[in-house]
C-alpha cells in the first residue's frame, strides 16, 4: 500500500498527498479484503444505504480500508463508491459514518482523476460543510486530510476558494488538535505551491487566494510551531507566497518578513533555508524593507 504519493507529487509539483484511513497495515490479508473478494464491491456499496446504522458503519469502514490501497481505488470509483461516500456526508449526521466516509474520500483524493471527480460531484462544498459542523478531532483530521489532498491539484484552486475549501481549512484550526493542525498546514503548503507554480507559468495573476481568504495571520503565527510537521509545511508555504512580488506588501504588513528571515537563518532543513534565502534575495520589495529595518542579510 502506498501511504503517501510523495511530497510534491504528480497532480502538481506542490502536491503532498496522504492516505488517511486504514485500520489494518499489519502485512497480513485483512478480513475486509477477504470480505471484498467473497461478497463483491457492489454488495458492500449497497450496504452503505442500509437503514441499520451498525450495518452502514461496518460497510463504510470496509470501503474506507479498501480505498487506502491504491489498487482498489479505481474499482471503487467505477462502481459508484465515490458518489455513495459523498451521499453519506450529505445525508447522515452520525459522527462515525461522517468520520470514516471523509477518511475514505481523503484516500480516493490521492489520485488526480478522482480529485476532479470529487470537485464535479460537489465534494468540496460537502467537505466544507462537514468541517463546519463536526466537533470530533478525528473527523476534522479526516476532512482536513481530504481537503489538503485536493489542495495539491492546481486545476482545483479556484473551486477550492469559491466553494469554501480554504475557509473550511482555516476554520478547523479551532480544534487545536495537532493532527488536525498538521493536515491544515499541509493543505496550505500544497495550495501555496500550486498557486506559485500557476503564477510562474502566467496562468494566475494577482494576490494569493490564501492571503485574500485571511490565511496569512495563522501561517505567520504557527510557522515556528514546535511540531516539526506543522512548522515545515508553513515554512514552505511562506516561501512559496513570497516568490511573487504581488504578495510582498501584505506579507510585510503581516509580519511574514521576520519569519522568512528566521527561516533563511535557522531552519533545520537545508532546502527550505536555501529557498528562503533565494526568495528574499530575488525580491526588490523585501530587500528594500530589510535595508529600511537594517536587517543584515
Amino acid at each position: 500500500m502506498r501511504r503517501c504519493l510523495g511530497e510534491y507529487g504528480n497532480a502538481c509539483t506542490g502536491s503532498d498527498r496522504h492516505s488517511q484511513y486504514n485500520e489494518t497495515g499489519n502485512g497480513q490479508k485483512a478480513p475486509i479484503t477477504t470480505l471484498f473478494e467473497q461478497v463483491g464491491l457492489q454488495k458492500i456499496l449497497a450496504l452503505l444505504e442500509s437503514e441499520d446504522a451498525n450495518v452502514r458503519i461496518h460497510a463504510v469502514k470496509v470501503v474506507a480500508n479498501l480505498a487506502a490501497e491504491e489498487t482498489n481505488q479505481e474499482k471503487i470509483v467505477e462502481a459508484g463508491g465515490l458518489s455513495s461516500l459523498l451521499m453519506l456526508l450529505r445525508s447522515f449526521e452520525d459522527e462515525t459514518v461522517r468520520r470514516v466516509a471523509a477518511g475514505a474520500i481523503a484516500n480516493l483524493a490521492m489520485n488526480e482523476f478522482n480529485q476532479e471527480l470529487i470537485m464535479l460531484q460537489g465534494g468540496i462544498s460537502l467537505l466544507s460543510i462537514t468541517a463546519a459542523d463536526a466537533e470530533d478531532p478525528q473527523t476534522l483530521r479526516m476532512v482536513a486530510g481530504a481537503i489538503a489532498n485536493l489542495c495539491g491539484n492546481d486545476k482545483l484552486q479556484t473551486k477550492l476558494r469559491s466553494e469554501g475549501g480554504i475557509r473550511a481549512l482555516l476554520g478547523m484550526v479551532r480544534c487545536g488538535h495537532p493532527d488536525v493542525l498538521s493536515q491544515v498546514a499541509r493543505g496550505i503548503a500544497n495550495f501555496a505551491k500550486c498557486e506559485s507554480r500557476s503564477a510562474t507559468q502566467g496562468i494566475k495573476s494577482g494576490r494569493s487566494l490564501l492571503i485574500e481568504d485571511g490565511a496569512l495571520p495563522w501561517i505567520v503565527q504557527n510557522a515556528n510551531d514546535e511540531a516539526a510537521a506543522i512548522r515545515r509545511h508553513l515554512e514552505l508555504a511562506l516561501c512559496h507566497l513570497a516568490q511573487h512580488e504581488v504578495n510582498a506588501k501584505d506579507m510585510i504588513c503581516g509580519g511574514a518578513l521576520w519569519e522568512l528571515v528566521r527561516i533563511s537563518r535557522d531552519c533545520s532543513r537545508d532546502d527550505i533555508r536555501s529557498l528562503a534565502n533565494r526568495t528574499l534575495n530575488s525580491s526588490p520589495i523585501f530587500k528594500a524593507e530589510m535595508r529600511r529595518l537594517r536587517i543584515d542579510f
